[in-house]
This record gives structure tokens, C-alpha cells and sequence, in this order.
């Protein structure tokens, strides 16, 4: 008998997003999951946006960044026993109805980290977005040993396994590396990755990224080369970047 997932958090870290928290957090309510939400020492009304709702609202007293944020809420969705973590971001770019497919995809694929991959839905993406993920894509996919669609997708599924297993820096400068990094670490412990396609959701109406493209790609590569250095340059990672088909 298949070992599936039975229960599931959702993980929202958020900064400055009370223009989109409130909408984004009812309709993940609506998917009947525990719903913790990080507000990482936003400067606006984001946790006042929340305080009637039945979330777990947890806060950082100054920005710490989007890995100490998500690194706080994984570590309530663990305390409460969940099997699986489930992560979107707060600003409106992940639709919190495709949740019930990432659970699907979990229990076909047990194990596994499922990403949502846009790459696909390559129109929709600012090109300078779409080649900085591609670049990274390339550089994890080698590192990690496992090809992959996109590694820069904040709406994902965690076996809670992974991560109460692992330690990794979740300090300022590692907002997006963290992300990154948690997939090599994955790799490099035999845990594979399940892509299933999601839609590319950049309104002009949503608040700029985050993401800085040219910064945190130099970071994520940064760390990369250290990790491939350590192994290396870990020649078989590079083989399955390059002729490996994603899952």
C-alpha cells in the first residue's frame, strides 16, 4: 500500500502585502487546510488585515527575509504534526485553488517535492524574470542532480520529513538561496522533485517583486559554486541537468 500524506499545512511568508493578504488567505482557507502566515515585520497593515480570521499569524518584529520567515513557519506546521508543507507567496502570484492538485501530485508522486513550474507560460513572464529563472534553473538542476523546470517557484509541497531533517542558513541575505538551496539539499539526500504547471500570474496591479534579479541570482550562484566545489563539481549532476527529463 502506497505511504500517502495525510495532513497538510499551508505556509504564506508576507511583506508589505496588505493589498493582497486578506483575499489571498480567505481563499486558502477555503481549501480546508491550517494556514500559518509569517508577517516578516511588514511596514504596513498586513497583520491587521488578518486578525479575524482563523489563521496562526506569527511575526517578526523587524524584516528578517523570505528564508527566516518561511523557516518560522515551517517550523509551527511541524509542531503540529503535519506531513506536508505547502508554500505560496503572499502577493497574489499563486492561486490558492490549484492546492488540491499539489496534494494529488503528493500522493502519486509520495516523497517528492512538488513545484509549481510557469515556465511554461513563457508570455506571461517578464523577460528579464524569465531568463534569470532559466539561468538559475540550469545551476540548482546541476547542483542538485536533478533537472528542473522551475526552481524559483515559490508554490511548493515539502514532505515534512525533508525538512525537519535538514539546517541550513536562513539568515538575511539567504531570502531566495534558501529556496534554492533546500532543493540541492533534497538531492543530494536521494528526495526527487515532481513539477506539475501552474499559471505565469504577473498583474501590473501587484506590488513589484521581492526578487531582485540581477542580486539574488549572483547570491543563489554563489552558493551553488560552493556546493558544486564541494563535491567536486559533482560531473554526474551535470549529466543529468543536461539530457535527464524533469519529472
Amino acid at each position: 500500500m502506497e505511504n500517502f500524506m495525510e495532513s497538510f499545512a499551508v505556509v504564506i511568508p508576507a511583506y508589505n502585502e496588505a493589498a493582497t493578504i486578506r483575499p489571498l488567505v480567505e481563499r486558502t482557507l477555503e481549501q480546508q487546510l491550517p494556514v500559518i502566515v509569517v508577517d516578516d515585520g511588514s511596514e504596513d497593515q498586513t497583520s491587521d488585515q488578518l486578525q479575524d480570521l482563523p489563521i496562526t499569524l506569527l511575526k517578526n518584529t523587524s524584516n528578517a527575509g523570505k528564508a527566516a520567515a518561511l523557516w518560522k513557519g515551517f517550523e509551527e506546521a511541524l509542531k503540529q504534526g503535519v506531513d506536508g508543507i505547502i508554500t505560496l507567496d503572499g502577493d497574489g502570484q499563486h492561486r490558492p485553488e490549484d492546492i488540491p492538485r499539489f496534494i494529488t501530485a503528493s500522493r502519486e508522486h509520495s516523497g517528492k517535492i512538488i513545484i509549481g513550474s510557469r515556465l511554461h507560460d513563457r508570455a506571461q513572464i517578464p523577460p528579464r524574470r524569465y531568463y534569470a529563472n532559466r539561468f538559475a534553473n540550469f545551476w540548482i538542476a546541476w547542483a542538485s542532480g536533478m533537472p528542473l523546470l522551475d526552481s524559483q517557484s515559490g508554490f511548493r509541497l515539502y514532505p515534512a520529513g525533508l525538512l525537519s531533517s535538514i539546517e541550513l542558513d536562513t539568515g538575511p541575505e539567504r531570502g531566495f538561496v534558501f529556496e534554492s538551496e533546500v532543493i540541492i539539499e533534497a538531492g543530494w539526500r536521494g528526495v526527487g522533485v515532481h513539477n506539475i504547471p501552474i499559471p505565469a500570474l504577473y498583474d501590473e496591479a501587484m506590488r513589484a517583486s521581492h526578487f531582485r534579479s540581477v542580486l539574488d541570482i549572483t547570491r543563489i550562484t554563489r552558493m551553488v559554486a560552493k556546493r558544486l566545489v564541494s563535491r567536486g563539481m559533482y560531473l554526474p549532476g551535470l549529466y543529468n541537468a543536461l539530457f535527464r527529463q524533469p519529472s
